[in-house]
């Protein structure tokens, strides 16, 4: 798809080769839009119809900043696949809000996930007490540096907080909790990444 879509709208998303976030861009593009990715694996976006692929480290402010340059909206659907402490959400977070300002993108929306912000101790018995402590908590650190970040920005910003996600096809319907209050959210169910 060239830079000036049917839609004509540009949207730069990070993390495109995730499971969410290769969703995204799928879904982006099919309905019209102008989609620019970027990911670490661009073998992953390989089959993926009318996107533009760019392969860089989500933390280099120089191709951060040409990535989001001329868009209308950047989502931030960087994920990480280890249960030690990391910076990648925060370091990248800030490297983007610089860029954004820089280039008059104002729209940014995150998705990091439940058991951040107002969310935490809001996941069920089994993630708030097993999942949890064993194996989110130190990226969730991170991810609460990156939502101060974020609400700090001065941007148009929304803050996503799915639960976990499945590969199955959606079994009900969506429940969408703008705030949380301590009965609000159980993480009893997964929340669908839908094709």
């Amino acid at each position: 798809m060239t830079e000036q879509s049917q839609h004509g709208r540009r949207v730069a998303v990070l993390g495109a080769s995730g499971a969410v976030g290769r969703r995204i861009v799928e879904r982006l593009a099919k309905r019209g839009f102008s989609v620019a990715g970027q990911t670490r694996s661009p073998d992953k976006l390989a089959a993926v119809a009318g996107i533009a692929v760019h392969a860089f480290d989500p933390r280099d402010s120089a191709r951060l900043a040409e990535f989001v340059r001329g868009s209308d909206a950047v989502i931030f659907a960087l994920g990480v696949d280890t249960i030690g402490a990391t910076t990648l959400f925060s370091e990248t977070t800030d490297a983007l809000i610089a860029a954004m300002k820089a280039h008059g993108v104002r729209r940014l929306i995150a998705i990091t996930g439940v058991g951040a912000g107002e969310t935490r101790g809001h996941g069920g018995f089994f993630y708030d007490r097993i999942i949890f402590p064993l194996f989110t908590r130190k990226r969730y650190r991170d991810k609460e540096r990156q939502e101060a970040l974020i609400a700090a920005s001065g941007l148009d910003w929304t803050i996503v907080r799915p639960a976990r996600f499945s590969e199955q096809p959606a079994s009900g319907a969506i429940e969408i909790v703008a705030s949380a209050p301590s009965s609000a959210i159980d993480s009893g169910g997964p929340t669908r990444a839908a094709h």
